[in-house]
């Protein structure tokens, strides 16, 4: 069972200086970056930590750096893991170390996203690793037990409708053939490195599974969010070669990816996350608009 907990930046700091002290990494002057799924750092010498909110994700990290080590074995673009021993215990929190990509956040253009979810789709699964079969509903039915900004009403009508989409998951016929894939792949995780090329970042969700799943989050995004024009979805159709919204699955898998962002953010401890939770929540169940949903 997952052991999530929250990370205050007092406590990552204290954890992040734990794993440099572990590793024989310069951990003075480390930037917090972020705190989400994992506390994220930017360290001296182009590195990145990154420290897991779950304790005893240690299997889960180790196959994030193998699929880093397979990705560059491939001359892949994708994230480096640092060539140490990890993943670093500290305080029974995984931490894992990462060349940087870039000193700062820049998105790659949509067809680079296209291009590089195309390609990554084309490579063949790796013998010496051993990948699991995405389990949709086995990661939203545990983040919903974690959540913790949600009513007893809005748990119950989510626990309703997460059962519908199961329901209907398993009555889906997929058009594409199953591979590896990033599991999360969207314009967020494909960043432009210092050197202008893009990079896919990551690599949590890595598994064998229907491509689809790496392709609903562009066209949810065009379709309900509105985070991407019409031109830039076209462009990604044309690049990829296939587009979702064609499929009649299409609905299933961006009801689930609504409900699993939603439940995301569910599990941060703050006012604000509780308010877009609430928000988003009542758009589900009402159908209401999802173009004012705020990115965290």
């Amino acid at each position: 069972m997952s052991q999530a907990e929250s990370l205050t930046e007092t406590s990552a700091r204290e954890l992040a200086d734990a794993a440099c002290k572990k590793a024989g990494i310069d951990g003075a002057d480390a930037e917090l970056i972020r705190i989400g799924s994992n506390a994220v750092f930017r360290l001296p010498g182009r590195i990145i930590l990154r420290i897991g909110r779950e304790r005893d994700g240690f299997e889960g990290a180790r196959r994030q750096v193998g699929v880093a080590h397979w990705l560059a074995s491939e001359n892949f673009p994708a994230n480096r893991a640092m060539n140490i021993p990890q993943p670093v215990d500290v305080s029974g929190h995984p931490a894992t170390f990462w060349q940087s990509v870039s000193e700062e956040e820049k998105y790659a253009p949509i067809a680079d996203v296209a291009e590089i979810i195309r390609n990554l789709h084309e490579l063949r699964a790796p013998t010496g690793l051993d990948l699991e079969k995405k389990k949709p509903f086995t990661e939203i039915e545990g983040r919903l037990n974690e959540s913790r900004s949600l009513t007893r009403d809005d748990e119950a009508y989510l626990r309703q409708r997460i059962g519908e989409l199961k329901a209907s998951y398993e009555r889906l016929e997929f058009p594409l053939p199953q591979g590896v894939i990033h599991g999360d792949a969207n314009v967020g995780n494909v960043l432009l490195s210092r050197e202008g090329t893009p990079c896919l970042i990551d690599l949590d969700s890595f598994c064998i599974g229907p491509r689809e799943w790496d392709l609903v989050q562009t066209a949810l995004f065009y379709e309900r969010f509105g985070w991407h024009t019409a031109d830039e979805y076209r462009t990604f159709v044309n690049v990829y070669g296939f587009d979702i919204m064609t499929w009649s699955g299409y609905e299933t898998l961006a009801g689930y990816r609504e409900i699993a962002m939603t439940l995301w953010l569910a599990e941060k401890d703050s006012d604000d996350a509780a308010q877009e939770v609430r928000k988003r929540v009542s758009a589900i169940r009402t159908g209401g608009d999802r173009r004012d949903w705020a990115p965290f």
